[in-house]
């Protein structure tokens, strides 16, 4: 009996290992790369020479940058780019070798450069990376000088072609920097790829394919194991692979199955993350160690009944985003987004569409761990450039306006590739998307429908948009085999794109954002992708159900109304939409200034509520809600009928929202439309206590409930729940201001320099009420270890420097964004009005 203690004793030590805190080794692959940094605009456009550069005069500088925010926006700029200028810039850093640089291999890693970015390292060329969008790294071992000496770094970012794109970009090493140091025996950056094809309540098996690179003069023997630990820190599983072997100068991939038992399931209301840590082992010595972030969760799409998430059929409610953080451009820290998402999320925002890039390693970590699914797209342009003045128009190709068509033949597979190997792991990510509205490039698509009669016709009568499709899918099979092709084939290039997906991610479906979808289900793109996304086209719907029954189609962008919501729950296999758009951009205008942006519909430019925010609140959440709105029917695209209000013909298709306002402060007699938004069948509206009768759901086609009324100063108020569960909502007419409050989001701040607090002014009358109607200047003041980052109102036509320490107000309020240093202490944020006084508040850093 004796001879089976010492196995008791080993089990019962191994199974008490389990659910314990595990401990963290000493190793550190990477290092931030942020700080320490100059920077220089360059007034010539040529390439770098010679390196490195003289920089003793140059900027001081952290990462990540965006140079373009900093400047002052310009009419004699171009509005697709928001009125913002580009540029050439020069960055370098200067650093000291590790001493025991020969043991090691040293790797520099670039998560986003915007754009044709060079890179040296002591005055040999690393490399390039054209796209402003891909993550990108270099082995800098052989070109680091000899340990404890200085090296310098140099990256040349050339933007001087500002408007090669339709939206905002920024311009330099907007996203972060990494210095990465491994043993010559290692996982490479981006080795391992983490799935979870079974999954019950009991268990769910975790299937890790890890790569191992050996760049040791010899042939190495090792072990590598892998540990789950769960969301508390515990190891819940472990699996080691023993006696591997792997030649000397080669590279594979060693795979590992591991059972999680009663595993948390990662979903959009509980987003349960676990960390699996690869390590590698010589002689019981760990000498690499990898952590992957993953969740366990289950993706599964059926054209007959839609997306389902864990096993639950889940509908999509999404949003199109674009890159930038509005004051602070594309430099968007973490807790920006933060913000902004608490606020969608309270809307019952699920999803994220990154319109139409890969956006940066720390917005995908947030989606993780906020439970926000993701639709990554890759591409805007493939074989052809897109006008980027005016969207749907011709190939507009001047020197400024180039943008990646120059670069994909060579860079596309490069680009991709880069991007899904750094993204993969992400459970937020639950597709990918190929392109977006590639079809205009190919222009033979667009006449295939009928609508368009030659190039010079840009369609804006509505009958496209407004209309259902012409002909039967044989005839338009016809018109496209009878059309003119260019020397590239759209079907063509998206399998191949779609190709270089599924080689890196079997596991995820791919769609397409199809803006000319009935010339796509004929010509062969549609077949290209998994899932047809379709592009402002709910007229095509019941035609592409009817004849490609076959084919899973949803709804990837939209303008945000009833009706595109309508086609998700009356189509089972339509599980989405992605509105257009959840935050305001700056950018894609074209000769409206001083309008730098104006595409927002649920928040705007500095993050502040809009109408929309509401409207789908009564939509997508399951609470009690109602909120009002007003606009001078003037301004509302509707007239008056009765105490009602009718749509006039002109907006009835209109890709616009209007400004509606959520004051109640007009002239005495001007007539306004009043709109509720509310997820009750019937609400009643009160102007000072008087009922203004009744409107019930069945009369709103938009799922809006409207009211003409003239004005009359007092109280307006909307009630619904008449069943016992009243619900109200009401605004008052307001009076001058007298004061102003000055609050902040966060009033603790990690002193690590990346941390902010969003300080909000309102201004208020003599009974405390927020005074929408009036403005006045603020002035900050920063005192303390912290930088202010910008000010901004949300304005569209704002054109006030984002970095300056002055605002005006808008709708009465305005944002200014502080950032902690590497300090501690309190931060005390003074904000001044000549009007209305001085209002301080406090925020601590440690």
């Amino acid at each position: 009996m004796k001879k089976f203690i010492p196995i008791i004793i080993a089990l019962l030590v191994v199974i008490s290992s389990y659910g314990q805190k595990e401990l963290t080794t000493n190793l550190k692959r990477e290092i931030d790369f942020n700080f320490d940094w100059k920077f220089k605009l360059q007034k010539d456009t040529t390439s770098l020479k010679k390196t490195p550069l003289n920089d003793e005069d140059w900027r001081d500088i952290r990462l990540p940058h965006d140079w373009s925010v900093e400047m002052s926006f310009s009419e004699s700029l171009e509005g697709a780019t928001g009125y913002l200028p580009g540029g050439v810039g020069v960055y370098q850093k200067h650093f000291k070798t590790p001493a025991k640089k020969s043991e090691k291999n040293t790797y520099i890693l670039f998560d986003g450069v915007y754009n044709n970015a060079t890179f040296w390292l002591n005055g040999k060329l690393l490399g390039e990376n054209p796209y402003g969008y891909s993550p990108v790294y270099f082995d800098i071992t052989n070109a680091l000088n000899e340990g404890g000496q200085e090296n310098v770094l140099t990256v040349h970012v050339d933007h001087s072609r500002y408007v090669d794109s339709r939206w905002y970009t920024g311009s330099g090493i907007y996203r972060n920097v990494k210095l990465v140091t491994l043993n010559k025996l290692h996982i490479p950056i981006w080795g391992t790829y983490l799935t979870t094809p079974e999954i019950s309540k009991e268990e769910a098996k975790v299937s890790i394919a890890v790569t191992v690179e050996n760049k040791e003069e010899f042939n190495n023997k090792f072990e590598l194991s892998t540990k789950i630990i769960d969301k508390n820190g515990n190891k819940v599983a472990l699996k080691t692979d023993s006696k591997l072997k792997l030649k000397k100068g080669s590279k594979s991939t060693f795979n590992q199955e591991i059972i999680v038992v009663n595993p948390e399931l990662w979903d959009t209301e509980n987003p349960t993350m676990y960390k699996a840590v690869t390590s590698i082992s010589k002689n019981g010595e760990i000498i690499d160690e990898y952590t992957t972030p993953f969740g366990i969760r289950s993706l599964h799409f059926d054209v007959k009944s839609g997306f389902y998430l864990n096993g639950v059929n889940t509908d999509v409610k999404g949003i199109c985003i674009h890159h930038d953080g509005g004051l602070v451009g594309a430099a968007v820290p973490e807790g920006v987004w933060r913000r902004r998402f608490k606020i969608l999320k309270a809307a019952g925002v699920n999803a994220i569409r990154t319109s139409h890039n890969p956006f940066s390693e720390e917005f995908l970590n947030l989606c993780d761990e906020m439970g926000i699914l993701i639709q990554n797209e890759v591409f805007d342009e493939l074989d052809y450039p897109k006008d980027k003045r005016q969207n749907y128009h011709d190939r507009h190709n001047d020197y400024i306006s180039r943008g990646y068509t120059e670069h994909f033949q060579k860079w596309g597979k490069s680009d991709l590739t880069r991007t899904l190997l750094r993204d993969r792991n992400h459970p937020s990510v639950f597709q990918w998307s190929v392109g977006n509205e590639i079809e205009w490039t190919y222009l033979h698509y667009r006449y295939v429908t009928g609508f368009w009669k030659d190039p010079n016709d840009p369609q804006k009568s509505g009958k496209y948009w407004g209309s259902a499709p012409m002909f039967s899918p044989e005839e338009m099979k016809k018109r496209y085999e009878a059309s003119k092709k260019g020397e590239y084939i759209l079907a063509e290039t998206a399998k191949k794109v779609n190709g270089w997906i599924k080689e890196l991610d079997p596991s995820r479906v791919t769609t397409a954002n199809l803006v000319v979808p009935q010339t796509s289900l004929v010509s062969g793109y549609a077949d290209a992708v998994d899932i047809a996304g379709f592009s402002y086209r709910n007229k095509d719907i019941p035609w592409a159900l009817e004849h490609f029954p076959n084919k899973q189609i949803t709804i990837n962008e939209n303008p945000g109304t009833w009706d595109d919501w309508k086609q998700v729950i009356e189509n089972p296999g339509i599980y989405s939409i992605f509105m257009w758009t959840g935050i305001d951009y700056m950018g894609e205008r074209d000769g409206d200034w001083p309008a730098k942006s104006g595409w927002g519909d649920m928040l705007d430019l500095a993050g502040f509520k809009l109408q929309g925010w509401n409207y789908f609140k009564s939509i997508w959440v399951n609470k009690p809600h109602i909120s009002l709105g007003t606009v001078p029917l003037a301004d509302s695209g509707f007239k008056e009928s009765g105490f009602s209000a009718q749509q006039l013909p002109e907006n009835a298709a209109a890709y616009k929202w209007r400004d509606t306002n959520t004051h109640w402060n007009y002239k005495e007699g001007e007539t306004v439309v009043v709109e509720v938004c509310s997820n009750y069948s019937i609400v009643e509206l009160f102007i000072n206590g008087r009922s203004l009768g009744r409107r019930s759901m069945s009369e709103s086609p938009d799922r809006l409930f409207r009211w003409t009324i003239p004005y009359e100063a007092g109280t307006l108020t909307a009630k619904a729940g008449f069943d016992g569960s009243e619900i109200t909502a009401e605004i008052e007419t307001t009076t001058k201001p007298v004061a102003f409050t000055l609050t902040a989001d966060k009033t603790n701040l990690k002193s690590d320099a990346y941390d902010v607090s969003h300080l909000i002014v309102e201004l208020v009358d003599e009974k405390g009420r927020v005074v929408k109607t009036e403005n006045a200047k603020i002035e900050f003041e920063i005192q303390g270890p912290a930088i202010l980052l910008g000010v901004d109102n949300g304005a569209r036509e704002n054109i006030q420097d984002f970095q300056s320490n002055t605002i005006v107000t808008a709708k009465g309020h305005s944002l200014a964004i502080i950032q902690s240093t590497k300090e501690s202490g309190k931060i005390k944020v003074i904000a001044k009005s000549e009007l209305y006084g001085t209002q301080e508040i406090i925020i601590n850093s440690n």
